[in-house]
């Protein structure tokens, strides 16, 4: 954002509501520049002290802090420094960067949710040990109006602490209610109302017995499950909107009087656009001008950069590696790829959100029995004693003895226990109801490259060259951005190699880097332009002079883990697929490698999607894994996904668990664990049901009261509490 987009501020509140207000921030300094930039490969403190200290060495820049756990950076610096002055200052620290646009970062913020809830949560617990001190007295014998003090105090305490902290159970309620639905929450505001009337109506009539200990003791320990609920998973971030965040904010627009730098949100269709190297393609277009090659792994998997020349579609989000080109735009603003892209996110985002967790299936048939056995216990000992004060006791009795709070903790208790495990072993879990949805899978989908792959190319055959060629390729590939040239550089130095002294070093765009050595011409880069042969592999050709051409091969690494959590998928009966926009031999190629039975090759995003959506359709269970642009919509749209914490942005959020570590072993386990935790919720659900059927005829034959309702039902929560902590 620059400091032109920024508003003004006046010195002083004060002077804000003044009319010379306006005139006084006119005649101030121009406000810092706020840019924030996506960093996809950073992993450690190195790599954050690495970009902040090249940052801070930049003339105009004030202060450079990296997120690690967002991967990004926020740089204050002087109004006319923009992204495109720091990225490549990043770039040339060894990190990738893209521009984040702050406006679409929005949902991001602090968790005021949890603090909200935790507060709530601490006031309830409070007011809770205020009020039993109080009851012990009352139970220790006071009599008369001491006791009915004691009550009257009780109630001052009580009623504040509930109309606050109970506001999240009353408002689902409430709301559930008018959308003529039932949920776990209209059972509980019941228990809890009704309490609290009993109680105030026992007061009023100087009655020996009144329950506010019950009802802010209900409100503590349900709250105690929703705030367990909300710690195992963190705020949800759409998908969507990061995807939006990755639409490059400005151009560089081609015109009759030259270049001038516009927003996208004022191109055309027609509009010549000059593209950078190492700049991201604003819009979908054809290039019209110049050589280069294309960066197309965010939106196909691609492993290896692609020729582009004049003729060449390219697609918004594609990044220009070596030459500068001219693209004529064709689609921009929502038409763009990025754009449909992120529709097909929402869209799958939306879908995801109607699965129905345990605990609410299970709401659907308890809400309205506990609700028809308090009422038949009120009508029933009416009629018998036409007494309404006992008939209010025993219906309230039976309300909080049946209050679904072991089922509330039932799921929260066991999913903090599973996640707490899981985390142990390196996977995050963000959703509440990821568990559930990971012990349902049957059919596992991987992505290949970043997934089950380093992402990267590994030099295989440098012992085929004499050492006088090596240091000829080091200092040829040592010019290049390219990628095969970057891992070519680390494999050679980390060999040994010194580069060889050569003479008008020059990156051919699209082609490769060539140079003179000795009066002779060298040359490394693509087989037709060095004069090389065929090769079935990823491969980049080195010429010395009029002498033969010869081979560099290169191979994609494993991830570490991606065999093991191969096989042990496959063993526990699980469909494993391989689907990836990389070629149909090098998927063909990993498939083989890994024992995998079912690939698909060069699929595209909305592809990619697609076949998700038919394997639902069929019935499977899909679980996707996937790190890149291009799986976003797809692991959006799968019963439940996993991410690397390496994966870009957009694809971890759209992910209901994140893998921390670099090995994809803890896969296989981490269903198995939800497995387990499933079996949990249903014996903690089994458990709460056997409670009720053993303690709700006592209530309703008039042998619990109130009181007696609410230790039997803190009873059953511990139950399942202790349950739920066998996971570990």
């Amino acid at each position: 954002m620059t400091a032109a987009m920024r508003p003004p501020a006046s010195a002083c509140p004060a002077c804000s509501a003044a009319p010379a207000a306006e005139a006084l921030a006119a005649a101030q300094a121009p406000s810092d520049a706020h840019v924030v930039l996506s960093l996809p490969t950073i992993h450690c403190a190195n790599c954050m002290r690495a970009v902040e200290t090249a940052l801070s060495k930049v003339p105009g820049v004030h202060s450079a802090r990296v997120n690690l756990t967002m991967k990004r950076v926020s740089i204050e610096a002087d109004p006319g420094l923009g992204a495109e002055d720091l990225i490549p200052v990043v770039a040339g620290a060894g990190y990738e960067a893209h521009e984040l646009d702050t406006g679409a970062l929005s949902a991001t913020q602090t968790d005021k949710a949890g603090r909200d809830l935790l507060m709530r949560l601490a006031v309830a617990g409070f007011a809770m040990m205020n009020v039993m001190l109080l009851s012990i007295s009352v139970w220790s014998g006071a009599e008369g109006p001491t006791r009915d003090m004691f009550h009257w105090i009780s109630a001052a305490i009580t009623l504040p602490t509930i109309a606050f902290s109970g506001q999240i159970f009353f408002r689902n309620a409430w709301g559930a209610l008018k959308a003529g639905r039932l949920n776990m929450d209209v059972p509980i505001s019941l228990a809890i109302l009704l309490a609290v009337v009993t109680s105030l109506w026992e007061t009023s009539l100087s009655g020996e017995h009144a329950y506010f200990d019950a009802a802010i003791a209900l409100t503590f320990f349900l709250l105690t499950g929703r705030y367990l609920d909300h710690r195992t998973r963190s705020i949800a971030r759409s998908a969507a909107e990061e995807l939006a965040a990755l639409e490059v904010p400005r151009a560089w627009r081609v015109t009759q009087d030259g270049e001038e730098q516009v927003s996208v949100a004022d191109l055309a269709v027609g509009d010549l656009l000059r593209v950078r190297p190492g700049g991201r393609m604003p819009v979908d277009g054809e290039i019209t001008e110049g050589q280069s090659e294309l960066d197309r792994s965010l939106l196909t998997g691609e492993t290896l950069p692609v020729y582009a020349a004049p003729g060449t579609s390219v697609s918004a989000g594609e990044v220009n590696l070596t030459g500068p080109l001219v693209v004529r735009a064709t689609a921009v603003g929502r038409e763009t790829s990025l754009h449909r892209m992120a529709d097909l996110v929402a869209v799958a985002e939306s879908g995801r959100a109607n699965y129905t967790p345990l605990a609410d299936k299970a709401a659907k048939l308890y809400a309205p029995g506990v609700h028809i056995l308090s009422a038949l216990a009120f009508i029933g000992w009416f009629l018998y004693t036409q007494d309404f004060r006992v008939a209010l006791n025993i219906a309230a009795a039976v309300l909080i003895i049946t209050c679904p709070c072991a089922l509330g903790l039932a799921v929260p208790a066991v999913t903090t226990a599973a996640s707490g495990r899981l985390f142990k072993k390196g996977l995050l879990i963000k959703d509440g109801t990821a568990l559930e949805r990971l012990s349902e899978v049957d059919t596992v989908v991987f992505d290949k490259t970043g997934t089950l792959t380093a992402g990267a190319p590994q030099v295989t055959n440098t012992g085929d060259f004499t050492r006088n060629d090596l240091e000829i390729a080091l200092a040829l590939a040592s010019g290049s951005a390219h990628p095969l040239s970057a891992s070519l550089t680390t494999a050679l130095r980390e060999a040994g190699i010194a580069p060889a002294t050569l003479s008008d070093i020059a990156e051919v765009p699209g082609h490769g880097t060539q140079g003179l050595w000795r009066g002779q011409q060298v040359r490394l880069g693509r087989a037709a332009w060095v004069g090389g042969g065929q090769s079935d592999v990823t491969s980049a050709w080195l010429r010395v002079g009029d002498g033969p051409a010869q081979v560099f091969t290169f191979t994609d690494s494993l991830r570490d883990g991606a065999e093991e959590a191969v096989r042990g998928l496959i063993e526990a009966g699980h469909r494993v697929i391989l689907m990836s926009g990389d070629t149909t031999r090098a998927v063909e190629t990993l498939a083989s490698r890994l024992g995998i039975p079912h690939w698909i090759a060069e699929a595209l995003p909305q592809d990619k999607a697609a076949r998700v959506r038919a394997l639902s359709d069929e019935g499977r269970k899909v679980l996707m894994v996937g790190d890149g642009l291009n799986d976003t919509a797809a692991l959006a749209g799968a019963h439940v996904s996993i991410s690397p914490a390496s994966a870009l942005d957009a694809a971890r959020v759209a992910s209901d668990i994140v893998l921390l570590g670099n090995s994809l072993a803890p896969v296989p386990d981490a269903i198995a664990t939800a497995t387990r935790a499933t079996k949990r919720i249903r014996e903690n659900f089994g458990i709460a049901t056997w409670y009720n059927v053993i303690a709700v005829p006592l209530a309703i034959a008039g042998l619990c009261s109130p009181l007696i309702a609410a230790l039997a039902m803190s009873a059953s929560s511990i139950t399942v509490s202790l349950n739920a902590l066998r996971l570990r």
